[in-house]
């Protein structure tokens, strides 16, 4: 997968999810996605690098740098909670997607029970068990 393909596959899932809005309020180089007003993706380049930036559970986030080296830490974000993924060998659309809806349940997970578009507990679990 080369980085245009991972933004791209990023973006088309992220806009699958329920509720999902993209906005630009850093300019046009930056993609952010939201979920009732709060960021749960971001797509840029990274001198020259594509790269999708998404939240994780800091021992997932952890576990992932580990094992590999296309996800490092939050680029501008918080180290501890959101990761970097770059396109490279082990990066494929199974993950990206994967990634992307994991950082879209923990963002909802967040909010007040009112306001969240789907129950983030239960959400895609009969699809992703197939996956």
């Amino acid at each position: 997968m080369n980085g245009t393909t991972l933004q791209k596959t990023a973006a088309d899932r992220a806009e699958e999810l329920p509720g999902a809005r993209l906005e630009h309020p850093f300019g046009p180089d930056w993609e952010v996605f939201k979920v009732r007003g709060k960021v749960f993706m971001l797509i840029t380049d990274v001198p020259g690098r594509p790269v999708v930036i998404l939240k994780a559970d800091p021992g997932e986030a952890l576990a992932l740098r580990e094992h590999n080296n296309h996800i490092t830490p939050g680029y501008h974000m918080n180290k501890k909670h959101w990761i970097t993924l770059e396109a490279g060998e082990g990066v494929d659309y199974k993950l990206v997607e994967d990634l992307v809806t994991d950082s879209y349940l923990l963002v909802i997970a967040g909010l007040p029970k009112a306001e969240q578009p789907v129950d983030p507990h239960t959400y895609g679990s009969s699809t992703r068990a197939a996956r």
